[in-house]
This record gives structure tokens, C-alpha cells and sequence, in this order.
């Protein structure tokens, strides 16, 4: 076959391709009435991470895994835009890695909100301005976004999903070269995250603290001195010029998002259950409680402690264990430790990554 027989063969297929992704969105349209008349959520990440997770384990290539997941969850961003637009909060404002994260979970058909801080995006979620919200909880150099744990503690907002995003920081300046910045500005675990480069490369320049790095960004963009340490997408956004790119300390750097929501996600069979737990502060009383996760054989994947507000040199425990909050032995383990602590909350089961 020429070049031409090679390219009316991808035209045949493309227009067989449209067909069916069209003969879905028909049936995504039945399904929606459905659930209209159920009162079913539109979105069920129980029922999207095993599209996924199916479509991984058949595909034959040469297309990988990673890009498959991709095309899928814009195909079902598109097609659940059809039953019901989803509202997302996300910490914003555009461009920052959340903002990333969000899209990458919900795909471009969703409607998204940035909201000023993480404890708005709670407060959406809350009140009902928003179906879901995306706000980021650890990153592998800087560790837990502890606003995020300490309004988990008393949020009625249940986790339903995790997105893991890998992290490039990048210098972004009008600047013709780094002789000319005069200020570094960027969220503070953009700075520490970069914090060694820019010993090395800018030792003497001060830093500032921003809302975060997108807004690092437009200030660079009216600021010819102003640098930003901030994500690409930020950089094309504002229209600020990288300088310097991937200047993170860590070349493995990424950040963790969780996604809230308020209904329960359902069990898939690979499924992580977050917890907190607040204990009595007595020698042994943190292995009692975790005993029965050895025993049955349960993995846990993180431990976290904070400081409990309201009571002094005491602690909030977080925990995330594999498996569903519905589903045993999770379920009995479940009722053991709440028996074992002074209180017990289940944060939310979801599709592990």
C-alpha cells in the first residue's frame, strides 16, 4: 500500500470511530435518564476506574497503557457532560498543578471553578456549589499539606478518588538571564521544593511567598525582574517565557491530589480506605490499635499524624490502608479499631492508583 491507500484507510477507520463513539454517547443518554429516576449520582468513579482499569489490562498495544487512559477519560469527560455538566472546585486560581490534576482526573468537559483557598474548595463542596472538589494532600519532598488533613478532621466531605501528578518547577521570567531577577515568588512548597537550585543559582536573591504559583506567574507577566516558579501551563497562560526549566531539588518530584466529593464511591477490587483516629496517650496504644491490620493481613500505605486542636500534646491519626470500607476483611477490621480508639472516622473508600 502507497501512501494515499495508508490514509484512506485511517479515514475509513476514523469515520468507524466516530460512529461508535456516538452509538455510545446513545446509550450514555439511556443510562442518564436512568439514573435520573434512581436519583443516581452522574458520576460514579467505582464504575469509571473499572472502564479504565479493563480497557488497561485488555490493550493489545502498540498504543501504552497511559495513553489509552488518556483518550478514555476524555471520551467519558465528554460523554458524561452529556447526562449532567460536573461542577469541580479546585485550588486555584488557573494553572496551578491542581488545577492540572482536576483535568486530568474529570477530563476538559467538566465545569471548573478555582477557588482562592483549600478550605474553599471544602466549603463548594459543603454547600453544594460544587459536585466535587480536587485539593492536594502530599508531595514526596515537602510531605502532607496539612491544610488539607486538619479540614479533612471535621469536613462532611467524603474522598472518592486520587490523582498522583508528576511535578516540574520552572523559572519563569520576562528576563533575558538570571542577572536580571531581582525577586523569586511562588506558593511555599514551590519554593522549597526548588529550594537547593536556587541556593546554588540565585543566592542572593530574596524569595516571596504567593497565593500560589500561578499567581507567582502573573506577576511575573507585569514584571520584568520578577521570577516565578511555576508549572509550564502557567508560563503559556500568563505568556511568561521559561528561563530555566525542571529546576526542582527532586527529579522524582509529585504531589498527591485527593478528590471530594459527597456521595461514597463503591468497591472495584483495588481500592484504598483513608481513616483518622484519635487515641488515649498511653505506652502501646497505637499498636493495639493497628494489630488487627497485621493479623488479617491488610496493607497500610501511610501513616500521618496532627495535632489534635482542641486538646494539647494530643494527636489525630491518618491512616490508608488497601481495600473498601465495605468490603471484608476492611469491614471488620474497621469495627476493631473503632473499638480500640477514642473516635474513629472513615475519610472515604475509592479507586486505588
Amino acid at each position: 500500500m502507497n501512501l494515499d491507500d495508508w490514509r484512506s484507510r485511517i479515514n475509513d477507520l476514523d469515520n468507524r470511530i466516530l460512529q461508535l463513539l456516538n452509538q455510545r454517547a446513545e446509550a450514555v443518554l439511556q443510562i442518564g435518564d436512568l439514573k435520573r429516576r434512581q436519583d443516581a449520582p452522574v458520576y460514579a468513579p467505582d464504575r469509571e476506574a473499572e472502564i479504565l482499569q479493563r480497557l488497561g489490562e485488555s490493550n493489545g498495544g502498540p498504543l501504552g497503557r497511559d495513553a489509552i487512559v488518556a483518550i478514555w477519560r476524555e471520551i467519558l469527560s465528554a460523554h458524561r457532560a452529556l447526562e449532567s455538566a460536573l461542577t469541580v472546585s479546585y485550588f486555584g486560581p488557573q494553572a496551578t498543578f491542581t488545577h492540572q490534576a482536576a483535568l486530568r482526573h474529570f477530563g476538559s468537559s467538566a465545569k471548573y471553578h478555582p477557588a482562592k483557598t483549600i478550605v474553599d474548595v471544602f466549603d463548594d463542596v459543603e454547600r453544594g456549589r460544587a459536585h466535587f472538589g480536587v485539593v492536594p494532600v502530599e508531595n514526596n519532598t515537602e510531605g502532607a499539606v496539612n491544610v488539607t488533613l486538619d479540614r479533612l478532621i471535621d469536613s462532611d466531605a467524603l474522598i472518592s478518588g486520587e490523582v498522583r501528578l508528576e511535578i516540574t518547577q520552572n523559572l519563569l521570567s520576562r528576563a533575558t538571564g538570571l542577572d536580571g531577577i531581582k525577586r523569586v515568588l511562588s506558593h511555599p512548597q514551590g519554593l522549597a521544593q526548588c529550594r537547593r537550585w536556587l541556593g546554588q543559582h540565585l543566592p542572593d536573591i530574596p524569595t516571596e511567598q504567593s497565593l500560589s504559583t500561578a499567581a507567582a506567574a502573573e506577576t511575573a507577566a507585569s514584571d520584568v525582574t520578577v521570577a516565578a516558579i511555576a508549572s509550564d501551563l502557567a508560563g503559556e497562560l500568563y505568556g511568561v517565557p521559561i528561563l530555566r526549566a525542571g529546576i526542582e531539588d527532586n527529579p522524582h518530584n509529585s504531589t498527591r491530589f485527593l478528590i471530594v466529593g459527597r456521595h461514597p464511591s463503591g468497591p472495584t477490587g483495588h481500592d484504598k480506605t483513608s481513616l483518622l483516629f484519635a487515641m488515649r496517650n498511653e505506652p502501646g496504644t497505637l499498636y493495639r490499635i493497628l494489630e488487627p491490620l497485621a493479623r488479617l493481613g491488610i496493607n497500610l500505605t501511610k501513616i500521618e499524624s496532627r495535632p489534635a486542636k482542641q486538646r494539647p500534646w494530643e494527636y489525630v491519626i491518618f491512616v490508608d490502608v488497601e481495600g473498601h470500607r465495605d468490603t471484608p476483611p476492611v469491614s471488620s477490621v474497621l469495627r476493631e479499631i473503632g473499638e480500640r480508639t477514642l473516635f474513629l472516622k472513615v475519610l472515604g473508600s475509592y479507586p486505588a492508583l
